[in-house]
């Protein structure tokens, strides 16, 4: 796989769910109001929500990075990898790369304050959810057998 096509899949995927969404809703004017809030603690909700977008992207590169370098694939279901990514990240979570995300969506609705970005990262976070176990993890059972299920 290329830069280009990890490059494609990081724009069509996660970028598109975490920038091209969030900007959407805060173009249309009903982003929220914000943290009504005095200057004591209008850090708070910064720092928290810039903490879990640093999270996201840490989780972001680094299943990027795995899926390139191990699973020598993207991100990306039409060019999925071709060898089943069970270290680095993968060793303590499941599915980094949507837990990064969730976590750059989280961050930025509570940095912003805002009821809508909340809305989609639960629709995101739902979406997911019902996702991941009824088709990509199987999947990702028909495609690599016994290992996958071990890993499981």
């Amino acid at each position: 796989m290329g830069i280009l096509s990890h490059l494609r899949a990081i724009l069509l995927l996660p970028f598109l769910s975490t920038v091209v969404m969030p900007c959407a809703v805060i173009l249309t004017g009903f982003a929220g109001p914000g943290w009504s809030v005095g200057w004591p603690l209008r850090w708070i909700p910064l720092v928290l929500g810039g903490g879990l977008v640093l999270i996201g992207l840490v989780l972001m590169i680094k299943t990027v990075r795995l899926f390139a370098t191990v699973g020598q694939g993207t991100l990306a279901p039409w060019e999925p990898t071709q060898k089943l990514v069970v270290r680095g990240i993968y060793r303590h979570v499941r599915n980094p790369m949507i837990t990064g995300v969730s976590c750059i969506l989280l961050g930025e609705a509570v940095s912003l304050g805002s009821v809508l970005l909340l809305g989609w990262f639960l629709l995101f976070f739902v979406a997911n959810a019902i996702y991941i176990p009824l088709v990509e993890e199987a999947g990702l059972e028909r495609r690599f057998g016994e290992d996958y299920l071990a890993y499981r």
